[in-house]
């Protein structure tokens, strides 16, 4: 577990050079000192403040992208609607309801697929008999 980037073994160092330096009695006057000032701060509004700001700025990306998909899929949904505008005449139809088929774009019931005759053209068969007569 790290506070503020000092792991467990580099805080055990602080406390111990903390320690030599201001010996037993000044190091409880300077843990009150901190604690009071830690309490200020933490309750303070610009603190406050950096908390809400640095959760934006680590949720930043996530929500450009959802922000982003949502746009992209707003203009599909344009893109889709309007073909379907001009066939009904500027005319959607409501959410969850579907397109009936016209009849003249749908084949009669029952109908099968016709095959037409390939396009005339010039024939090697006709070649083939000038060169043997």
């Amino acid at each position: 577990m790290e506070i503020l980037g000092i792991g467990p073994s580099e805080l055990l160092f602080i406390v111990v050079l903390a320690l030599i330096i201001l010996g037993p009695k000044d190091m409880q006057q300077a843990g009150r000192t901190i604690g009071k000032w830690l309490r200020q701060v933490v309750t303070s509004d610009g603190w406050k403040v950096f908390q809400q700001t640095s959760r934006e700025i680590q949720t930043l990306p996530n929500r450009l992208m959802r922000e982003a998909a949502l746009d992209e899929l707003k203009q599909m949904e344009r893109d889709l609607q309007q073909p379907v505008k001009g066939a009904l005449g500027g005319s959607a139809p409501a959410p969850g309801r579907a397109i009936a088929p016209t009849p003249a774009s749908s084949p009669p019931a029952g109908a099968q697929p016709r095959i037409l005759p390939s396009p005339p053209g010039p024939s090697t068969h006709s070649s083939d008999r000038e060169n043997d007569a």
